[in-house]
């Protein structure tokens, strides 16, 4: 049998562990894994690693920020910077704008994405109404169409839910076998804190961490959990921070529970303190949940070391930095409550997980290939067509070089974004080609090809990860 592509050479990471085999490729598809492989096209693998092309189920891209606030990615740059980070697969959110029903916002979001994608393209929704048509009609509707997942807030005006609509919202969710995301942190206490913080004059971009504190996700997170466990539904907490939210997934899960749980590079990496940085800069860590102390990051290492944490995602959320349409939004200089929201990092995350994880001896490459990809795909279902390489499975698979030193610049990365969080930082281990469906859209360091990218419509969550 010849193939259309062979890879060869490489250390396999393959769905039953870590061998040395040939990738045989016939129409878009993993064929054969074997030996003596022959195909059309040989890529000659030697000293490399092949690992299931990453599945960053956590992203931001075209999404509505508010008035004269623009984010920095549309799904082009968006999908080009995820394809350059060794991802085959995202998921962004599909957030209505207002006076939208969720259907109108799925429609004008598959727009944005028809014919622009370097990876290929799923999406979660946000449900931020819970009126009759919403949970009666269209979330129902969107969910038997493949949309089979869907984020609540807790916080933020305009988005958040009050707990009764939560409750409605999870009984829709266990109707319809869809799973709920939560973004867990207190807005009442949020505002209580930020309008004391103002009264007393702490207004830059530090103070977006000391007004959303650990106790306020704490609180959240067990709230959610509890909210979830009268409902009767599998829930999964998304961007966890730190120990104490940490801890309460654990007790939940030893109570019989099903929850799931996910955490960002950002929370082993920075700190607080990067908001304090001098002047304006600190505007480039503002994020939420915010970035912790270092003590928090052992903590996070554990839970991902210890099965506590099935993902690892991005949150990549991007705004320029240089730009009145991004972080120097109008007022954004005088509170942190106008800065937006978030930091761009679809691009880095692999890196950061594979040279502070599989380098630094925390994690196994199969554990690495569990939390990047696999579980992505089963939690969000995709797999088995998505997450690992297996016969049968689509050819989604990215060659790494693990010796390859370098540090993160923001010159050598292709997102919409003016800067990067983790500038100057020094990584080992770099994604040297990613293959989506048998044909190469990054080679070194490069996009390379027109976008491919498919918009995938999803089964029902895998809730026995």
């Amino acid at each position: 049998m010849t193939h259309d592509t062979v890879i060869t050479g490489a250390r396999v990471v393959a769905a039953s562990g870590t061998t040395m085999c040939d990738i045989g490729i016939t129409q878009g598809q993993i064929a054969t894994l074997g030996s003596a492989l022959t195909g059309t096209e040989v890529i000659d693998a030697t000293g490399l690693i092949a690992l299931p092309g990453g599945i960053d189920s956590h992203v931001h891209i075209s999404q509505p920020s508010g008035p004269g606030i623009e984010m920095a990615d549309d799904f082009i740059s968006g999908t080009r910077a995820a394809a350059c980070g060794g991802n085959t697969t995202i998921l962004p959110f599909c957030l209505p704008e207002d006076g939208q029903t969720l259907r109108e916002a799925v429609a004008a979001y598959r727009k944005k994405a028809e014919g622009n994608c370097m990876t290929d393209v799923a999406f979660h929704l946000i449900v931020k109404q819970t009126d009759p048509v919403t949970l009666g009609q269209d979330l129902p509707a969107l969910i038997r169409a493949g949309y089979t997942s869907f984020k609540v807030f807790m916080t933020y005006a305009g988005l958040a839910l009050s707990d009764r609509q939560i409750l409605d919202v999870m009984a829709v969710a266990k109707e319809q076998n869809a799973m709920v995301m939560v973004h867990a942190e207190n807005e009442d206490a949020i505002e209580f804190l930020r309008d004391r913080a103002e009264r007393e004059g702490e207004t830059g971009p530090y103070h977006h961490a000391t007004t959303r504190p650990i106790p306020v996700e704490r609180e959240a997170t067990h709230r959610a959990i509890s909210l979830a466990e009268i409902a009767g539904v599998p829930l999964t907490i998304v961007h966890v921070s730190n120990g104490e939210a940490t801890e309460e997934i654990v007790r939940a899960r030893a109570r019989g529970l099903t929850v799931f749980a996910e955490t960002c590079p950002q929370y082993i990496t920075l700190t607080a303190s990067d908001l304090d940085r001098d002047g304006f800069d600190g505007a480039k860590y503002v994020c939420s949940p915010p970035p912790r102390t270092a003590d928090e990051w052992p903590k996070i290492w554990a839970g991902i070391e210890q099965g506590t944490f099935d993902l690892f995602s991005s949150d990549h959320c991007p705004f320029r930095f240089n730009d009145t349409a991004g972080k120097d939004a109008p007022g954004a200089r005088t509170s942190f409550r106008n800065i937006p929201n978030g930091i761009p990092g679809v691009e880095t995350r692999l890196p950061i997980l594979f040279s502070e994880g599989v380098v630094a001896g925390r994690l196994s490459l199969e554990r690495f290939a569990a939390i990047t990809a696999t579980n992505h795909a089963r939690l969000y279902g995709l797999y088995p067509r998505k997450g690992a390489i297996m016969v049968g499975a689509d050819a989604d698979i990215t060659l790494w070089d693990p010796t390859v030193t370098k540090p993160i610049r923001q010159h050598d990365l292709h997102h919409g974004s003016d800067y990067t969080p983790w500038e100057g930082f020094e990584v080992t281990g770099w994604p040297v080609r990613t293959i989506l469906r048998g044909k190469s859209v990054m080679q070194d360091g490069h996009p390379v090809g027109p976008p491919m990218g498919e918009h995938l419509e999803r089964g029902a969550p895998d809730v026995q990860l």
